[in-house]
C-alpha cells in the first residue's frame, strides 16, 4: 500500500515539472484570463475563473531505464576489401622427413644396349689393316654387335662405355686401335718381349644412330700379333649404353 502511495506522489510531482527545454511561463494571476463583460465593462469578481490552464504530463524516461535487451541477429557480411600488399618472407622451416619410395617406373621406357664377345684364335698382321673378328658371344642384346664383321652398330644414340682386353705374343709387337667409324680413338700397344702379358684399354664415346665401333689390327709393316688358344679366352671386347640421348616414350 505504501508503495502505491509513493508512486502516486511521484506521478503528481512529475506532472508539475515542465519538460526540458520548454520556454519559461510568465507569472499570471488566476484572474488574468477573465475578460469583463462587454455590456457592463466591470471587472469580474475576485476568485471567479473563466479559463482553466492546460496541464501536460511529462515523464523523464531516464529514471525508468529498463534491463539490457538480448543481442540481435548477426548482420550480413560486407564486401571484401582490397587485397593488401604481400607480407615479408617468413623464416625457413625445418627439414621434413624423408618420403616413401615411389612406384617402379615403366620398364618399357628404359632402353638398353650391351655386348660382350671373345676370340679363341690367335691373329697375325697382314699386308693391310684388318678388323678383329670374334667367335664367342657372352652378351649381345638385340644383336647390336655384328659378329660377322666384328663391329658394334649403334641402334640407340647416347653415351657408351667400351673395353678391349688382349694377350701379347712372345717376341712380337702388339698394335691395335679402338675405332669409331673410320677414326682411331684409342690404342692398345705392347713392345716385343720374351714374356707375354695382358693388355687392356677402355674409353667412353658419344654415338649417333648407325655409328660403328670396332677393333683394328695394324698392318704388316709392323710385325704384330695377338695370342689366344682353343681352351681359354684371352681376347675380349665389351660395350654398353650408359645414357641414351633421348629417353624412350
Amino acid at each position: 500500500m505504501l508503495g502505491v502511495l509513493l508512486l502516486l506522489s511521484l506521478a503528481s510531482l512529475v506532472a508539475l515539472v515542465p519538460p526540458p527545454g520548454a520556454p519559461p511561463v510568465p507569472c499570471r494571476r488566476c484572474c488574468d484570463d477573465v475578460e469583463p463583460e462587454e455590456s457592463s465593462g466591470a471587472e469580474p469578481p475576485v476568485g471567479v475563473f473563466s479559463h482553466v490552464p492546460e496541464v501536460r504530463t511529462y515523464i523523464n524516461m531516464t529514471i525508468l531505464k529498463g534491463d539490457k535487451g538480448e543481442r540481435g541477429d548477426r548482420g550480413t557480411p560486407g564486401k571484401p576489401g582490397h587485397e593488401g600488399p604481400p607480407g615479408p618472407r617468413g623464416p625457413t622451416g625445418s627439414t621434413g622427413t624423408k618420403g616413401q619410395a615411389g612406384l617402379p617406373g615403366d620398364p618399357c621406357k628404359a632402353q638398353y644396349s650391351a655386348f660382350s664377345v671373345g676370340r679363341r684364335k690367335s691373329l697375325h698382321s697382314l699386308e693391310s689393316y684388318q678388323a678383329l673378328v670374334f667367335d664367342t658371344v657372352f652378351v649381345n642384346l638385340d644383336d647390336h654387335f655384328d659378329m660377322f664383321n666384328g663391329k658394334f652398330v649403334c641402334r640407340i644414340p647416347g653415351i657408351y662405355f667400351f673395353n678391349v682386353n688382349i694377350h701379347t705374343w712372345n717376341f712380337k709387337e702388339t698394335y691395335l686401335h679402338i675405332m669409331h667409324n673410320d677414326s682411331e680413338q684409342a690404342i692398345v700397344y705392347a713392345q716385343p718381349s720374351d714374356r707375354s702379358i695382358m693388355q687392356s684399354q677402355s674409353l667412353m664415346l658419344g654415338l649417333e644412330l648407325s655409328d660403328e665401333v670396332w677393333v683394328r689390327l695394324y698392318k704388316r709393316e709392323r710385325e704384330n700379333a695377338i695370342y689366344s688358344d682353343d681352351v681359354d679366352v684371352y681376347i675380349t671386347f665389351n660395350g654398353y649404353l650408359i645414357k641414351a640421348s633421348v629417353e624412350g616414350k
